[in-house]
């Protein structure tokens, strides 16, 4: 069994959602589909419970309105016989009727969530009606019955499995499983979200737990580009990756993938391929646990970066000055990119700025601070091992007319990063290409 993932976009229109039928059924084989909400209705969903969150339970109603009246006018498009526009009229008519419930009582963060999933179940029951009007024999599987995260806000794995398991052991002999990405419940039983990745991180989760021989990503984009194909001319589609440059890849910028959305793949040894509705028989990118040796595969760039350095002739040779520097971004909840360190000094990155006042006051305790606005990250992914000879002065020779900040090498063996300013992110990002690829 193969499992599909269509996101916003790929189910935007009546004619798109078509599209994704036609691709389901294709194999004829069985197949599990993960669908995300219609293009724009998370975003609306969410201005609706701005609304309500500001107690204006007018301005929520209008958009409520105004979603509901675009909805219902997809339905003739969609769908050719009375039996199955009345019927997801009736849906629609009843989804709505339920947000407006919300617009009556106490609004908090737990009913924002339960307004957010309804975009996800709204376009998987009209998916999977349109299916059995063109007589495919399709069943819809809510994903609130099966997938769970646990008191740390994770997917717990064991349980959706055992339930998914034995969910689809009551739903045998069908052609087509349709559920819903991102959502979930969490470990109290309430609607939730899997938030980093969202429905490919559901689809992922879900071909761990059936086992499935492909787990497909599909997008708007043929496969993950070796640049940004939006600053260099020419990029290729990269054909394979292993699980780990996917993962640095997605994680310093290459936005079709988020990082962690591949692990539950990755441990099951399930490859990932990454596939394009608008040129469905495009090779795409797959990602398994090959490791081609030898071999640079991409570039890509991560914006909004600041760089952050401590200077303190106090640290020479005392322990746990690292730990000290660590404990003040842990506490402000700041993750941190890059790292390099000397013996007077330490300097890293980070991408959230929303407490750098505060994590720069409590720095200034054990040094003298300096702060790099407006600063990018520039990845080059591949095999980067340190015994294979010349890579990284490849890697640097192409960086030769570009200021760069810090270097980080050396911490996984699948990347090189440059710190450099933004405004000289397109040079270095078509340089990169020019010697590495061209």
């Amino acid at each position: 069994m193969k499992v599909m993932k269509f996101g916003g976009t790929s189910v935007g229109s009546p004619e798109r959602m078509k599209g994704v039928a036609s691709l389901v059924t294709k194999s004829g084989e069985p197949t599990f589909v993960v669908l995300s909400a219609m293009s724009g209705t998370t975003n609306t969903l969410i201005e609706i419970s701005d609304y309500l969150y500001r107690k204006n339970p007018e301005g929520a109603n209008e958009v409520i309105n105004n979603l509901e009246h675009k909805y219902l006018g997809h339905i003739e498009d969609l769908y050719a016989t009375e039996e199955y526009q009345k019927k997801t009229r009736e849906f629609i008519m009843e989804e709505f009727n339920y947000l407006r419930t919300f617009t009556k009582d106490l609004f908090t963060s737990f009913e924002e969530k339960s307004i957010v999933a309804q975009g996800e179940i709204i376009s998987t029951n009209m998916v999977v009606n349109y299916l059995q009007e063109q007589g495919i024999k399709a069943t819809l599987l809510s994903a609130l019955d099966f997938m769970r995260t646990d008191k740390n806000a994770e997917p717990d794995s064991q349980y959706i499995k055992e339930k998914l398991t034995a969910i689809m052991k009551e739903n045998e002999g069908y052609q087509i499983y349709i559920t819903q990405g991102f959502i979930c419940r969490n470990a109290y039983g309430e609607v939730d979200n899997l938030q980093r990745g969202g429905s490919d991180y559901t689809a992922s989760l879900v071909g761990a737990a059936v086992n499935a021989e492909e787990i497909q990503i599909w997008t708007d984009i043929d496969g993950m580009h070796n640049n940004d194909p939006r600053v260099v001319e020419n990029t290729e589609a990269v054909r394979q990756l292993n699980f780990e440059e996917a993962s640095e890849l997605a994680y310093f910028g290459a936005k079709i993938l988020h990082p962690t959305c591949v692990q539950p793949a990755k441990y099951a040894g399930i490859p990932v391929r990454l596939k394009n509705t608008m040129d469905p028989d495009a090779e795409g990118t797959i990602i398994d646990n090959v490791l081609v040796r030898g071999k640079i595969k991409a570039v890509a760039a991560k914006d909004n970066i600041t760089a952050i350095k401590i200077k303190s002739s106090r640290m020479l040779g005392a322990s746990g000055f690292l730990r000290k520097v660590f404990e003040i971004f842990e506490s402000y909840q700041t993750s941190i990119d890059m790292i390099a360190t000397s013996e007077v000094g330490v300097s890293m990155t980070i991408e959230n700025d929303s407490h750098l006042i505060e994590i720069v006051d409590e720095l200034k305790k054990y040094g003298t601070v300096t702060v790099d606005s407006d600063m990018c990250i520039v990845c080059v992914v591949g095999d980067l091992d340190w015994s294979n000879l010349g890579f990284e002065t490849l890697a640097a020779d192409a960086m030769k007319d570009i200021p760069v900040r810090m270097i980080s090498y050396g911490g996984s063996n699948y990347n090189i990063s440059f710190l450099i300013k933004e405004s000289d992110k397109k040079r270095a990002l078509q340089s990169l290409s020019k010697v590495l690829f061209n």
